[in-house]
This record gives structure tokens, C-alpha cells and sequence, in this order.
């Protein structure tokens, strides 16, 4: 049925006209909304079946707004630049099927031209995954998939209310490997109560004896309204400790480097030539265009977020009207404060370059104090400073 515009739609600001540079990597995020429970620590933009209600939002719904904000997109872009990464994230896009991911991605190619190394990733929830489903992808021109694991230990997939088997996502690295990806990421996430270092030191065995080539690791932090909140709020559950947060951090650390891999992101853990190229954009000047309920776009200057749920985001693209939420216009020292925020983060380290007289002195703190080293013309986080790394970056700013 179709919606007509209302007042809000009404009142939603208008991009402005927008050139993405030339000497820039440009990439296309795409959100799936869908997922069949809520994790309890998950404060995403996500939903699930019984909070859509019956005539919600559905994926063939989704998937005809998708290719309308993305027809738009181009048309508004002028001259759309070369895509050199796509990210498909939610949210679970597995829940799509192979099927609905390649639609997705004809989508993309419809109204973009890929580069011929365009990398193209998917997330994906292990219990909704198969060799098939790979074998799909694969077929599709998916490249990249990432996984949710968080951990091997099965009380700590309860205390996430994760629904996937302990051994799934190991599986289901394996079968990506099989059916041809060469680029297989595995999430895990420390610090759960109730985790032990042996559980997350398990964890980090398996996704390495998984044969992936990537692996991000997150603290588990507990947002504001999320079931996690609420049962740390209870008393049910002790709220996650900074100090196991690190040495935690410390293990995955020394057991990811000792199988072979490489920090190049505070985070992220790669084999050589396996880093997420589309995230690398977003940590190190890229440029993008968010597609998808609150998806969030940077372009020219330019950030917006879309409106976040798929049934009005649908209903402001039917009126041929951009889903734009709001938007904000990043001036030069706010460009500034990102690119140290971000770049510090990079094993490549922040250029010396880019700060000012006041920054380097407080940078020469830092190293003075072991918490970046210079290293040629750019100042990197040690080890030590990973752990502390927002607040290298505070005191960098000061």
C-alpha cells in the first residue's frame, strides 16, 4: 500500500549536491534491518518479527526501497564514482538466503560500477548459514564473509543470548573456506561476565584452527536499553570489569600474534593481504554511501543518517524523497578531531604531519610516557597505548 508524505517527511532535511572525490576510496554500506532474535547486549538498528507486528516492514519490501534509495543515490551523486567495497551488514543479511544477498547486490551494481578487485562482504549469523548458502554467495561475487562467533563457551553465548551452537561458527568458517572464500573474518567478543580467560583463550584457538584470515575483537559494553542493561541494572549479572577488559585484550593479543596474525586496527587481527578494505575506508579518509534504515552516509564533507525504521524508511523513498534522517556538515577542526581519532587506532599510525605545533608536544608526551613510538614520519600506538587508546587520543586534542 502506499504512504503518502507525511509532516516528518515533510520536515527532513535535504541533502546538498555532492561530489565524491576522485582520490578517495568510495564504498556502498547497505543495512538488513531483519533479525530472528535480539541479542541481549545488541542495541543495533535491527528487529525482529514479533516487534515489526503483522504488515510490517518485510525483506521484498526492504529489497524495493533499497533499489529505489540506491537508484536515487547515483542520480544524486552526478557522476557516481568507482565502488572498490561493498558491506552488507544489519542486522542478519544471512537471513536473506544466498538468493536475497545477490539480489542485493545486483541492486548495488544496477546504479554503481564495481572496480574489478571490488572487494564485497556479507555478514553473516552462523545458524543461518550452509555450504549452499556459501556456494551462493560465491556465485553471487561475494568476496568477504564475517561471522558472528563471540565465543567457544557455551555459558558465555547464553549470558550474550546468542542462539547459534558453540561449534557453529568454526563450521561455518570452514565451509566459506571450502566453497572458495579466501576471506573469512571471525567476531568474538571478551569480557562477558561469567567468561574466564581460558574460555576466551579457547575462543581465539578455534577461530585460528578455523583457517580464517581475520579476526575482530570487541569488549563487551553495555548500552543504555539493551536486556544486558537491564539485568547488570538487577544485579542479575556484575557489570564488565575495565581491568579484565585488558588483560583479556592482552591474551587475544598474544595469541593472535603467535598464530601469525597482525593488529592493524586496535581491533582487528589479520593474516597478510586479509584486511577489511571497506572498514580500512572509514578509519582512513574513505568516503561512502549509507543505504539501508539508519544507515549512515559520509560523502564530500557531508555526514547523514537515514531514518531508522523500515517502515518509514520505506514510506519517505515511495515518496520520492531521500530517507534522510538529518545531516550535518563536517567543517575543517571537526575533520580534524576524527582523523586523530581514527588514525591513531591504524597499526599505520597518525602522521606527524597532520597535527598541529601543540598536538606534537603532546605527542612527544606520549612517547615519553610508552604510550605511542615514532616510527618514520607518523606516531603509533604501543602496546600499551592500545589499551589506553582513547585516552592517548583525549590527551592528544587537549
Amino acid at each position: 500500500m502506499s504512504v503518502g508524505p507525511s509532516a516528518a517527511a515533510a520536515r527532513r532535511p535535504a541533502l546538498p549536491a555532492l561530489t565524491a572525490p576522485a582520490d578517495r576510496p568510495f564504498g556502498v554500506y547497505i543495512h538488513v534491518p531483519f533479525c530472528a532474535t535480539r541479542c541481549g547486549y545488541c542495541d543495533f538498528n535491527t528487529y525482529t518479527p514479533a516487534e515489526l507486528g503483522a504488515g510490517g516492514a518485510t525483506p521484498d519490501g526492504w529489497l524495493t526501497a533499497l533499489r529505489a534509495e540506491l537508484q536515487m543515490a547515483a542520480a544524486h551523486l552526478g557522476e557516481p564514482p568507482p565502488v572498490s567495497t561493498v558491506f552488507v551488514g544489519g542486522g542478519t543479511p544471512s537471513l536473506l538466503g544466498a538468493a536475497g544477498l545477490a539480489r542485493v547486490l545486483d541492486a548495488v551494481r544496477a546504479d554503481f560500477t564495481l572496480t574489478p578487485d571490488a572487494e564485497i562482504t556479507t555478514e553473516s549469523n552462523p545458524e543461518s548459514t550452509s555450504p549452499r548458502f556459501f556456494a551462493g554467495l560465491r556465485a553471487a561475487g561475494y568476496t568477504r564473509v564475517s561471522l558472528g562467533m563471540q565465543s567457544t563457551a557455551p555459558h558465555v553465548l547464553r549470558a550474550l543470548d546468542r542462539v547459534h551452537s558453540p561449534g557453529r561458527a568454526v563450521d561455518a568458517a570452514r565451509e566459506a573456506r571450502a566453497e572458495g572464500f579466501d576471506h573469512v573474518n571471525l567476531d568474538l567478543i571478551y569480557g562477558t561476565p561469567g567468561e574466564t580467560d581460558d574460555d576466551l583463550l579457547r575462543s581465539a584457538d578455534a577461530a585460528v584452527e578455523a583457517g580464517v584470515d581475520h579476526v575482530s575483537g570487541y569488549a563487551l559494553i553495555v548500552e543504555d536499553g539493551t536486556a544486558l542493561a537491564r539485568r547488570v541494572r538487577r544485579g542479575e549479572i556484575a557489570r564488565p570489569d575495565d581491568d579484565v577488559h585488558a588483560r583479556r585484550y592482552e591474551l587475544l593479543d598474544r595469541r593472535l600474534t603467535d598464530a601469525g596474525f597482525t593488529w592493524y586496527e586496535v581491533s582487528n587481527w589479520s593474516r597478510p593481504d586479509g584486511e577489511c578494505r571497506h572498514n580500512l575506508g572509514y578509519w582512513d579518509g574513505g568516503q561512502w554511501w549509507g543505504a539501508g534504515p539508519g544507515a549512515h552516509g559520509y560523502v564530500d564533507a557531508t555526514r547523514w543518517w537515514n531514518v531508522k525504521h523500515p517502515n518509514a524508511y520505506a514510506a519517505t523513498l515511495e515518496t520520492g524523497a531521500l530517507p534522510v534522517a538529518d545531516l550535518e556538515a563536517i567543517d575543517a577542526e571537526t575533520s580534524h578531531v576524527e582523523e586523530v581519532m581514527l588514525k591513531t587506532r591504524l597499526r599505520t599510525g597518525l602522521p606527524a604531519a597532520t597535527l598541529s605545533a601543540r598536538e606534537r608536544e603532546r605527542a612527544a608526551v606520549a612517547v615519553a610516557d610508552g604510550l605511542l613510538r615514532a616510527d618514520g614520519q607518523s606516531f603509533v600506538l604501543t602496546d600499551r597505548g592500545r589499551l589506553l587508546a582513547d585516552a592517548v587520543v583525549r590527551d592528544l586534542l587537549t
